[in-house]
């Protein structure tokens, strides 16, 4: 087991740890931003609310050549390996402002069997990116990392007891992800409207993301119903709702088809049990 402080080079020291390797990051803020390509790493911190990875990148901060980063750019902590576990700290996006910066995103996973509990993911807009990516975007190839172009990887999340929040579609992507009694909490935003998931998953894929007995929480200045739970970030987008508890910030139809598209018709949001005043195209399960 590595014992690792604030001040070290937490990169060098993912690169150079083993497959199978336990990391335990003491108490403290670790301002880095950093990818994990080392499969079955166990990292584990001192709690949610002492041991902190923070970092700052935004979708239009200009890069080394003059060009924006992009969403895919902005993670703070990416992980690109199999098999990794995290357990007990935080992971920041410390940006704010995303009206003016953009996306901001915290997390990116791009990895199956990847396990997290007892964390917290901190950010605003697209907090938590789910791999693998739409195919239409890879074949766009701008700015992503070099494992993030494989669409025919396999990545399932299990998120255990964690607090997730942010502003805008702030889970998102096309990984087979278990939220399971996590709390999902939305953060004010000076645009009034909020969206928790935006799942872009293909039709081909049957697992999508799955909500259970999850809390929708909101923190100070979140309007009554002025959250969405999810809308289809592409047209056949999963997502399932499973005993969830919902707060008044949470709009009484659930569902948005996003913006002028026709993904009512194709999108897949399923809640059980149902809720009275839902999207007439919410699906029942």
């Amino acid at each position: 087991m590595l014992h690792i402080h604030p001040g070290v080079d937490l990169q060098q020291v993912f690169d150079g740890a083993g497959p199978g390797e336990t990391i335990r990051l003491a108490p403290g803020e670790y301002r880095a931003k950093t990818s994990i390509s080392t499969p079955d790493l166990t990292i584990e911190g001192a709690g949610a609310d002492k041991t902190r990875i923070v970092w700052g990148d935004y979708a239009k901060k200009p890069d080394e050549l003059g060009r924006e980063y992009n969403t895919f750019r902005t993670w703070t902590l990416a992980v690109c390996a199999d098999g990794v576990t995290m357990r007990d700290l935080a992971v920041v996006n410390d940006a704010l402002y995303p009206e003016e910066k953009g996306q901001e995103v915290a997390l990116t996973v791009y990895a199956d069997r990847f396990c997290m509990e007892r964390c917290r993911l901190t950010s605003t807009q697209d907090t938590l990116f789910l791999g693998p990516l739409p195919k239409d975007l890879i074949e766009r190839y701008e700015g992503f990392l070099p494992d993030m172009l494989r669409r025919d990887k396999f990545c399932a999340q299990h998120f255990s007891q964690c607090l997730i929040e942010g502003t805008v579609d702030f889970i998102f992507g096309c990984g087979e992800a278990l939220f399971d009694e996590c709390e999902i909490r939305s953060v004010y935003d000076v645009r009034g409207v909020g969206y928790a998931a935006a799942p872009a998953h293909p039709l081909e894929q049957t697992e999508g993301f799955r909500f259970k007995n999850c809390r929708f929480t909101a923190g100070p200045g979140v309007a009554d119903g002025s959250v969405y739970l999810a809308r289809p970030w592409r047209d056949y987008g999963l997502c399932v709702f499973e005993n969830c508890a919902y707060g008044g910030h949470i709009s009484p139809l659930g569902f948005d088809k996003w913006n002028d598209t026709d993904r009512d018709k194709t999108a897949r949001f399923y809640e059980t049990p149902p809720v009275p005043g839902r999207a007439p195209w919410t699906r029942r399960v």
